[in-house]
This record gives C-alpha cells, sequence and structure tokens, in this order.
C-alpha cells in the first residue's frame, strides 16, 4: 500500500487501547530495522523525521528510502511524518516533498501566535491531503534543534480552544516526559501527570493525543555501551510501564528516538571491541539493525501493543 496518513490509524488506536510507535530515522539501516520489525509483528508504523534528519541524511534520500520501505513491507500502514517542524517554511516543505504527516511545534512561541501558525499549517496541509501535529506545553531535554531547560506542563484549560481554533489532527502535551536520554536524575521517581492526560482526554473526547520523549533508555543498552568504552552515567528514561498505561488511553502516537540511538551504539560498539579487525561497514551495521530490530518489536508488543493491528 502507499504512504497513508495517520487518521485511521488513530481512530483504531484510541478504540483499542494501544498506540503506534513513531520512530525517528535516519539512515537505511534504521529504516530497515524498524520496518522489518514492524512488518514481522504485523504493526502500523510512523517514520518520522527531524530537522536534523533532513540535514544529516537529506530529504530525497529519506523519502526514497520509505518509499523503498512500502514497496518491502507492503503488508503494513507507513506514514511519514516530520517531527518538530519549527515554522510554517519546514512544514510546506515536507508537505510538497510527499511526507503524508507534519507536526509544527510552536510550544516555544505565545499561544496566539502558537495558534496562528498551527492554523496556517493545519490549512494548508489539509488541502494537500495531509495531517497535522501540534503542541501545547514545553519538553525539557534536549534532542537535535529541540531545547529546552524548564518543563512547562500542558494546561487542559487551553486545549480546546486551541484545537477548535487550528483544527490540527492531534497534539502532543507535557505531562512530564522529556527528550533525550538523561530524563531523569539518579535518585529521582520518574512520574508522569495522569491527571493532566485524563483532563486532556474529557476535554477532547476521543481526539489523538501524542507523547514526545518517550524513550525508555534501556538499562541493558546503558550498561553495553558503558562496558565497550562508552561514557554514559545515569541515562535514565520512562518507565515502559507508565508508557503502557498511557497507551490504554487517549494517547495514540508514542515517540521513541533516544533508544533507537542506544540499541545502534551499543552494538556498534561491542563489535568494535569483540572484533578489532573488522574495517567493512556491512560487519557492524548489521548487528546495529539487528539491534533496532529487536528493540522495535519489544515495544510494539511490550509498550505500545500494537503488534497484530496492521
Amino acid at each position: 500500500m502507499p504512504l497513508v496518513t495517520t487518521t485511521e490509524m488513530f481512530k483504531k488506536a484510541y478504540a483499542g487501547g494501544y498506540a503506534i510507535g513513531a520512530f525517528n530515522v535516519n539512515n537505511m539501516e534504521i529504516v530497515q530495522g524498524i520496518t522489518e520489525a514492524c512488518q514481522e509483528q504485523k504493526a502500523p508504523v510512523i517514520l518520522q523525521v527531524s530537522k536534523g534528519a533532513r540535514a544529516y541524511a537529506n530529504h530525497t534520500y529519506l523519502i526514497k528510502m520509505v518509499e523503498a520501505a512500502v514497496i518491502e513491507c507492503p503488508d503494513i500502514p507507513i506514514a511519514l511524518h516530520l517531527d518538530h517542524g519549527s515554522d510554517f517554511e519546514i512544514c510546506k516543505s515536507c508537505i510538497d516533498g510527499g511526507f503524508s504527516s507534519v507536526m509544527f511545534d510552536g510550544s516555544h512561541l505565545p499561544y496566539e501566535e502558537n495558534v496562528k501558525v498551527a492554523k496556517q499549517v493545519a490549512e494548508y496541509a489539509h488541502a494537500h491531503g495531509v495531517v497535522v501535529e501540534a503542541e501545547l506545553g514545553q519538553l525539557a531535554g534536549v534532542e537535535d534543534d529541540v531545547k529546552a531547560e524548564e518543563h512547562q506542563y500542558t494546561d487542559p484549560a487551553q486545549v480546546q480552544d486551541f484545537v477548535e481554533r487550528t483544527g490540527v489532527d492531534s497534539l502532543a502535551i507535557a505531562i512530564g516526559t522529556s527528550h533525550g536520554a538523561y530524563k531523569f536524575k539518579p535518585g529521582q521517581n520518574p512520574q508522569l501527570r495522569f491527571d493532566i492526560l485524563e483532563d486532556v482526554s474529557r476535554r477532547l473526547p476521543e481526539f489523538p493525543i501524542v507523547l514526545h520523549g518517550s524513550s525508555s533508555v534501556p538499562q541493558d543498552f546503558v550498561a553495553k555501551v558503558n562496558q565497550y568504552g562508552g561514557a554514559m552515567p545515569d541515562a535514565i528514561g520512562i518507565p515502559e510501564e507508565m508508557l503502557r498505561e498511557a497507551a490504554k488511553g487517549a494517547v495514540c502516537k508514542i515517540n521513541i528516538d533516544s533508544d533507537i540511538r542506544l540499541a545502534i551504539t551499543a552494538a556498534i560498539r561491542e563489535h568494535f571491541t569483540l572484533h578489532p579487525a573488522d574495517f567493512d561497514p556491512r560487519q557492524y551495521l548489521k548487528p546495529a539493525r539487528q539491534a533496532v530490530k529487536d528493540m522495535v518489536a519489544h515495544k510494539l508488543v511490550n509498550v505500545l501493543g500494537c503488534n497484530g493491528k496492521a
């Protein structure tokens, strides 16, 4: 099947009490690992591209790799999504360039400016058959060009006004997740504000909610990175049981990026240590791709609950 929007994905996810995985892609091995896992698990998937990924891999290369995945994995719905589009122009570029979904991230803007630009993006996108995600509240942490020192929880009192005035199709909210691999300090008890999620869900019945910054930073990956020469002390993520609980409610899309990076890095560091004579990139990228595939399969079944939902 061709690239799809997230509309039907989210309707089914909301009704079924599961979430769709939105996995960031940067190169061929990541695209292959994600989509092969989804094909085997019969799971719908969102492949998302950040501004940094477009700068690194080139828009055209990314589009063509995703198109290849659509051909190789014909039994699953695949959406191609812009992650954290910072202005109208980058959203327009991706809409014109073949994406089926875009996110306008105006969370750093004053509320009225966020409304204004989100509405502009939504009107242009809908005229071209593309869906739009926006964000209210702000996540702390660092991911590519997205940086914030302080967390600003979403104000549930704003969500209905925002959605009605902008016409966006899904909404990312801030309930305690954060970007990057260092989401919490050692000894700090990770918590998500499910009370905010429930309030938002009550005000926006059957409307798809999105969680950014939702990598769980598996400690076996962190341990392997450190064992084989890395330096990632105190990397802590979101407990997977909390994400599964969120997926049972209004959360229809959960973003995962850092876990992919960790899986790849751990596999490559291990390979270089155990096989120091290897210099062919295929020798170490093959286990890296397998590590991504295994990690994604685990997420699909145990965290997102979307296996078998294609």
